[in-house]
Order: structure tokens, then sequence, then C-alpha cells
């Protein structure tokens, strides 16, 4: 591949959105900040779904054309937007990608009640999801029509069947897809109708290259390849051969950039809210920062720490357990429920446990990135106890600005947990007496060996950035490219 031809990028979402009164604002997601360091390193087309009603208007204006756009950041990007019919969007994402593709790869599916495919799913993804990886699959044939040789990388589990839609008509297209999510085991998948799931497996199989964040689910999709679909697997060399074609499957753990985090620490919002925690902070501080969904395990956390203090009553009033969650898919019925049930489980904890000049769990329902890394800066004890994650970055992030040597108490089933594992307090997500005991543990540990495994978590978080994430990928593709110009 030649360093300096163009990349076109795929995703749902993309780097911006624009607002009324044409506000732009920044994508949210962690895949738009992992892929935000992509876009600023080499000469990028992001293509993404118009997200708003100013997205459509803006992809109408440029007359389906790719147009340049600077972020809030000041970064500056090349996007299409590329507006699909609104009841196959609606389709494609609340009844196909969340919940169904979603709650697969993170085994939240309740078997016994849910899910019931009827016609409506089976219909949702033929004229959902499909129509809306067609309508993206035509922008990126658009964009790359008078491209020799083009290389397109494809981001998530939104975009499953684009690839083989690209390959069909460009066979000579170099198709990457890093897939952000964990890829749950075989017996997960058969939850959907063969039809279904082999038109998935045949999509993202038409790539050359399939990069996870982690060996463990890399080895998951090789095996599923291997029983669902009956192919030729190399699990040792991670190969996939599909017919004459071999597809190179890949884990590339995402870095953090470490820099920028440490910058946003230094930002005068940033200030103003760690002068207000310190304000009020007790003896102990627990934090944790996510979105408020169900694989996060939020539930199990706050259930932990009402333990911990039912069993270790000279820690009241003397600890604080910060909270900061972003309320996400609220549009989802499972999601709605959630958010409810975690209100509830504080104002339980609160009332069982608290004072009158005293509240155990404070609960921050917002998405405020100077406020959380404020209170980075300042935990003794960082939960991330995930039922199953992709990556994962709050627990490489909070390490990096923390000036306590914070202890992080890290579940086994996140994708940080092959990096970070060492140096963290491993707990089994749904083992709530052992995150409690964990919790007492991290706040009674000498402070030599709090010191020790901080330095190590910090040392690993700042072994390789988003560039190393970016050229691991770039140089498997350029080494794939070779072997297909041999034949």
């Amino acid at each position: 591949m030649n360093s300096k031809s163009p990349l076109v990028l795929v995703s749902n979402r993309g780097p911006v959105t624009f607002q009324p009164g044409g506000e732009v604002r920044r994508g949210t997601g962690g895949l738009v900040t992992a892929l935000t360091g992509l876009a600023s390193y080499r000469d990028v087309t992001w293509i993404a779904s118009a997200m708003t009603d100013e997205d459509v208007a803006m992809a109408e204006r440029a007359d389906g054309q790719s147009f340049p756009v600077r972020s809030p950041e000041g970064r500056e990007y090349r996007v299409k937007l590329v507006a699909s019919d609104e009841e196959a969007y609606d389709r494609f994402y609340n009844i196909i990608a969340n919940p169904m593709l979603w709650f697969i790869q993170h085994y939240l599916w309740d078997l016994s009640n849910a899910p019931d495919i009827r016609r409506n799913e089976t219909e949702a993804f033929e004229f959902g999801y499909n129509a809306v990886n067609e309508d993206l699959a035509r922008a990126v044939l658009e964009e790359i029509e008078d491209i020799e040789h083009p290389v397109v990388m494809v981001h998530d589990y939104h975009l499953y069947t684009l690839p083989g839609l690209i390959r069909r008509a460009r066979p000579d297209v170099f198709l990457h897809h890093f897939v952000h999510i964990p890829w749950s085991q075989s017996d997960s998948w058969r939850v959907l109708p063969s039809m279904i799931r082999e038109d998935i497996y045949h999509g993202i199989l038409a790539n050359d290259i399939i990069g996870f964040h982690t060996r463990s689910y890399r080895r998951s999709f090789l095996q599923c390849c291997d029983d669902l679909m009956g192919m030729e697997v190399d699990h040792e060399a991670g190969v996939v051969h599909c017919g004459d074609r071999d597809v190179w499957v890949r884990n590339y753990p995402l870095p953090i950039d470490s820099e920028a985090v440490q910058a946003v620490g230094r930002r005068e919002a940033t200030r103003n809210f760690e002068a207000e925690l310190l304000r009020h902070r007790r003896d102990h501080l627990i934090l944790r920062v996510d979105r408020a969904d169900l694989s996060k395990n939020v539930l199990r956390g706050f259930s932990a720490f009402d333990v911990f203090l039912e069993q270790h009553p000279e820690f009241r009033e003397r600890i604080t357990f910060i909270a900061q969650l972003m309320p996400s898919r609220t549009d989802v019925p499972e999601y709605a429920e959630y958010l409810e049930r975690i209100e509830a489980v504080v104002a339980v904890v609160n009332h069982r446990h608290g004072s009158p000049d005293w509240m155990p769990i404070q609960l921050k329902l917002r998405d405020d990135l100077e406020e959380a890394v404020a209170a980075y800066k300042h935990y003794d004890v960082l939960i991330v106890n995930a039922m199953f994650d992709g990556m994962n970055l709050v627990a490489k992030e909070g390490p990096m600005v923390n000036e306590h040597a914070g202890v992080s108490i890290l579940s086994e089933n996140t994708g940080a947990h092959e990096e970070l594992g060492e140096y963290a307090l491993s707990v089994n997500p749904f083992d709530i007496q052992e995150l409690a005991d964990s919790i007492h543990a991290a706040l009674t540990m000498p402070r030599a060996e709090r010191e020790r495994r901080h330095e190590g978590l910090k040392s690993i978080v700042t072994a390789r950035d988003p560039g190393d994430w970016i050229d691991e990928q770039l140089e498997d593709i350029r080494r794939k490219e070779a072997t297909r110009q041999l034949r």
C-alpha cells in the first residue's frame, strides 16, 4: 500500500454531527474517539450515516459528495454523510444493531424470555440492516470509483454485510474491518436464524483482514467460523480459508492518547470541577465512569458497595462513591428500564447507609469529559466491572492522570484486562462479594503496593499510542496486499 494513497473509513457514526443553527458537535462514542487519531494521521475520507436533520441537509447541500469540516477540537476531516430512509434506519439501529447484535455479542439476552424472532425481525434485517449497509456501500463505491486498488477500513457491528457488497462490485478493493465490541462464542450466535447468521458471516468474511481488541475475541471468531460456517480455519496462524481467498484475523488492542488525556486535566473547566470535588471529598473516593449500558454491570457495582458498607461500618461517612453515567439508548425499552433500576438502587443504598450530612453514592447522569477527568485525578479506587466489554478505555484513562496511586478493580471480562490485569485487582463481574472484598483490599492496601500497581498500569498504558495502533493495522494491510500480488 502506498503510504500516500487515500484511505476510506466507513462507520455508522461520523466524527461530527451538525446541530440547529449550524453548530458542529463531536460525534459520540468510543469508536469516534478511536478513529479520530487515524483520520488525523492519514489522508482519509470518512463516510458515515447522517444522524440529524442538519446532517441530512449538509449531505444534500454537498450533493452526495465528501466535504471538509472542522471539529470543535480544531481537527479537520473530509466527510461524506449518507442519509438513509428514516424507517429503514430505525429498523437497522433499533431492532437489529441495538439490541439484537449488541445483546448477542455481550451475552445480554435472557434466553428463557427473549428474543422472540418473528417476521418483524427478519424484515428489519432485510429492509433495515441490509438497506442501510447498501446505502453506505454505494457511497463507498462512488468514493473509490477512480482509485486503483483502494483501501477501505470498515468499523464495527453496524456494517457486517457491507464488505460483501463492496467485494462483489470491486474485487480489487482491500477491505479491513475492525470490530470494537466483544466477539461472543458460537452458541450465542445460534439465536439468529441461519439465513441472517450466514449473511452476517459471509459479509464480514469478504474482508481481507478482520481485527479485534483481544486475543480472546479473535479466538472466538475463528471458532465461530469453524463451528457455524464449517470453514477451514488455521487457528494458530489466525486465517480463515474462504475458497480462493485467505482472511487474516488479528488482534490490535486499542491504546489511548495519554497526552490528550493529560491535556484535558489541565483545562480550566477541569480545574474548576476539581476544586468543587476537593471541597466535599471525604477520606476515600471510589469512582466509576461509564455509559448506563446493561453490559457495564452498574447494578452489581452498587450492590457490592452496599455489601462493603454493611461489612465494614468503620468506613461510613469516610467514603464517597461517585458514579458518572451517561444515559444510553433510552429509546430501547431495556435501557430505559435499566436506568430506572440504577436510580432505584442508588436511592436504597443512600437511604440504608446515609446520614443527614453524608450521601454514600453520588449519581451523576451526564457526559462531561472535564468533570470525569477531574474525578480521575483524585480517586482511591476505580471500578470497571463490566460483564463483557470491547476494551473500556476508562481503565486506561484513569491511571494516566490519577494523583493518589489509585487502585483499579477490573473485571476479567473487559478487553482491557488482557493488558492491565497484572496490576489491577481482578474480579469476576458476577461475584458481588468478591467485588466488595476487593474494595476493602484496595482501600487498606499499603501505599508502596498501591504505587507499584499504579506505576505498572501507567507503564503499560504509555507503551503504545493511537499511532502505533494505526501503524500495526497499516503494516498488516501492506503485508497482506503483498501476498495477494504474488498470486
